[in-house]
């Protein structure tokens, strides 16, 4: 098989970029071709910050961190560039319980204390802990908590039951 077919033989998207059309299980994991997954998140769709929030907290509330990633992947390309790193923040907290709930220690523990450390930052310089609803100084101290369980060598989490409330305990 040359080059040029092993290409034409990679899953693409309407546009023709190459992309994964394989279905996936909640923690984003690539499952056979065939195989029941779960709903994928769509690329690319602008929301309005708050509809951002909610919609990643009932993936959240789900289990299904790697699509409350995606969902603030989008806020983070399509929002404004003042709040790009608020949101790649949050990206990393949601990737780092996926990583968590699918027991990769050492990138859970990272990805979770790097968003920590980003939200964190984002609240101080911009004067606001609460954007959009969400309370950040809380956020920090549930990702760095679950890092430090994770490091501890607590195994796999579930992603559900270990899901932040991006909105506080009130929300």
């Amino acid at each position: 098989m040359t080059n040029a077919d092993a290409s034409d033989a990679r899953d693409r998207d309407t546009e023709g970029r190459a992309r994964n059309a394989r279905p996936r299980d909640g923690l984003g994991r690539p499952l056979p071709y065939g195989a029941q997954g779960v709903p994928r998140q769509p690329e690319g769709v602008v929301r309005a910050p708050r509809e951002s929030v909610a919609e990643a907290q009932a993936l959240l509330d789900a289990g299904k961190p790697f699509h409350a990633h995606e969902v603030f992947e989008d806020a983070w390309k399509s929002g404004p560039e003042d709040e790009r790193a608020l949101w790649r923040g949050l990206a990393q907290l949601a990737v780092g319980l996926t990583h968590a709930a699918r027991g990769n220690t050492v990138g859970g523990t990272r990805l979770l204390r790097r968003g920590a450390d980003v939200v964190e930052e984002w609240a101080a310089a911009h004067g606001t802990d609460r954007p959009y609803g969400m309370d950040l100084p809380g956020l920090a101290p549930w990702a760095r908590e679950l890092a430090e369980r994770v490091t501890g060598g607590c195994g796999p989490v579930d992603a559900r039951t270990e899901a932040p409330r991006l909105g506080g305990p009130q929300a």
